[in-house]
């Protein structure tokens, strides 16, 4: 298994759960959020690099800090 956490550009984390799966949550400039200000972007993959589907993309954008707390759970879950 590899790390549970990690930094990513210094602004944003993935973190892997026992179930492997690794959620992804960003918040630069290149990211569909407002920098971190208030929203962030998440996405997650399981170890075989199958991405959650959210229906239109594989990632979300501009969540709450509840939406990205909803979506750890729901992953850390499966």
């Amino acid at each position: 298994m590899k790390n549970n956490f990690n930094i990513t550009r210094n602004s944003g984390f993935h973190i892997t759960f026992q179930n492997e799966w690794t959620v992804s949550v960003q918040w630069h400039d290149g990211s569909y959020s407002d920098s971190g200000k208030t929203t962030a972007e998440i996405a997650a993959w399981d170890k075989d690099d199958n991405w959650y589907d959210f229906g239109m993309d594989t990632v979300k954008g501009r969540v709450s800090a509840n939406e990205v707390a909803d979506f750890m759970s729901m992953i850390a879950a499966k």
